[in-house]
């Protein structure tokens, strides 16, 4: 029998939480992918401050430090009418010729702000589908990162792949260009649903393509399902997770779909009436934490599951978790360089996105100008914030002397309001209020973005939360 196709016992820290209590956090709320969240980034933000963020963190002496790169390709050549992604849709590859001309304008104009040279830890290409390149384009925009960068040996470098644009063979090639971990779109696998969604991916396809990568080597494979979608039963995900199991990926991103028709206009075309109820999602949701924890899958947190042995689960056991705007990441935190249209960066105490429309980033780029068109500068109540947020989202635990003496506070006196908020959940054994520490429980994990909400303070301030994904 092939080993990944067995099933390993439940991890015995990890109790799938009942359907009441999911019902009970069933809310919106962010990801905490940044804190702020990029809701709150302001057009005040412009390429200049972003490239003073750049020449303060050569002063501060970072530029020794290695950094992650982001890259974003938004063709995709068809609609997914669930995709909240910022995409292009076109079948003219035409578009990634100029596209690439332009990313190249942008590396030169990056490397000329940090020093050319600098040390790359983590290189993702994401999209849209960053496969809508071929692979003479794939291998020259590999080309301007190396000149530009130091792509580090032993670096995580890692692509996202809709099944329907690739086969063995181009896998084959992808990973002479040095990417490791692969990323496969299926979300579904019940041909009912993925007619409704505009995703007709057979699973066969998928079977293939994971033997392929298999054969290949690949460090590591996820597979990115989406429950709440139109036509979805409970019977027919349980179907969907049982083929999962049966391609038993490295690692597994659950997410809920977030019906937003009013932002994503690709969303107005499915129908509402086709969209399981809340309690229908929530039983999705919790026969799928059963299954996949029977399964031998741990609990990462933040919807993501990996197998024990995958480093993702290596490093939450060891306490070495972090999160990006990419998701959790065994990488130490670094800078972010975010490249392409919408990306999103972070360097030391900023966030900045570049534009958002193809037209506006070519013409800055035209301009000789990095797209940078908003983000944000932390406040110091910002930075201390998101240690707080971070440490629960990852570590998942608080030590309040550690952070008085990062941040020069008094915890217990500065959250305040934030421990009192906290008892209900604590009452409730998600999380254990001790006299010096804040540690969430393995049922909490389950719910680690709603303790983390507690210290978000523009969250509390403002208690519209329409336009975030629910909790679960």
């Amino acid at each position: 029998m092939n080993p990944r196709l067995a099933f390993a016992p439940a991890h015995p820290s990890q109790p799938a939480p009942s359907p009441g209590i999911l019902r009970r956090f069933d809310v919106p709320g962010p990801r905490y992918t940044s804190y702020p969240t990029a809701d709150r980034f302001v057009d005040a933000f412009t390429a200049d401050d972003y490239v003073t963020a750049l020449r303060q963190r050569s002063e501060l002496g970072a530029h020794g430090r290695t950094l992650s790169v982001y890259v974003h390709i938004p063709f995709c050549e068809s609609l997914c009418y669930y995709c909240a992604c910022n995409k292009v849709v076109t079948r003219h590859h035409s578009r990634g010729r100029q596209y690439l001309d332009y990313l190249g304008r942008e590396i030169e104009l990056q490397a000329a702000q940090l020093g050319r040279g600098a040390v790359v830890s983590q290189l993702h290409l994401g999209g849209g589908t960053p496969t809508f390149l071929h692979d003479a384009g794939l291998r020259e925009l590999m080309s301007m990162l190396s000149g530009a960068f130091t792509l580090a040996a032993g670096r995580e470098q890692s692509i996202e792949i809709d099944p329907r644009t690739v086969d063995g063979h181009r896998l084959a090639r992808l990973a002479e260009m040095g990417f490791d971990r692969l990323s496969f779109g299926v979300q579904d696998f019940d041909p009912d649903v993925q007619k409704a969604i505009h995703r007709i991916q057979p699973a066969r396809q998928v079977f293939d393509l994971m033997n392929s990568a298999r054969g290949l080597g690949f460090d590591s494979i996820n597979i990115d399902l989406i429950y709440g979608l139109p036509r979805q039963t409970t019977q027919s995900f349980d179907r969907t997770l049982a083929q999962v199991n049966e391609l038993r990926p490295d690692r597994i991103a659950l997410y809920a779909y977030a019906h937003l028709p009013e932002r994503f206009k690709a969303q107005r075309r499915l129908s509402t009436m086709e969209l399981p109820d809340a309690k229908a999602r929530v039983e999705m949701l919790s026969r799928s934490i059963a299954a996949l924890t029977a399964a031998g899958y741990v609990y990462i947190g933040m919807d993501h599951f990996a197998l024990p042995e995958d480093p993702l689960a290596i490093a939450k056991r060891q306490g070495r978790l972090h999160r990006n705007f990419q998701g959790y990441s065994t990488q130490p935190d670094c800078d972010l360089v975010a490249l392409g249209v919408s990306a999103i960066g972070r360097v030391g105490a900023t966030y900045s996105q570049n534009a958002k429309t193809l037209e506006e980033y070519y013409d800055h780029l035209d301009q000789d100008r990095l797209p940078v068109v908003r983000g944000l500068a932390l406040t110091r109540d910002d930075v201390l914030r998101r240690a707080v947020i971070m440490a629960l989202m990852c570590q998942g635990r608080l030590d309040f002397e550690a952070i008085s003496q990062a941040h020069l506070i008094d915890f217990r006196r500065h959250f305040a309001h934030e421990l009192v908020a906290l008892a209900p959940l604590a009452a409730q054994g998600l999380v254990r209020l001790r006299d010096h520490d804040i540690e969430v429980t393995a049922e909490g994990w389950f719910f680690v973005r709603a303790i983390a909400m507690v210290f978000d303070r523009y969250l509390q301030a403002d208690r519209t939360r329409a336009r975030f994904s629910r909790v679960v």
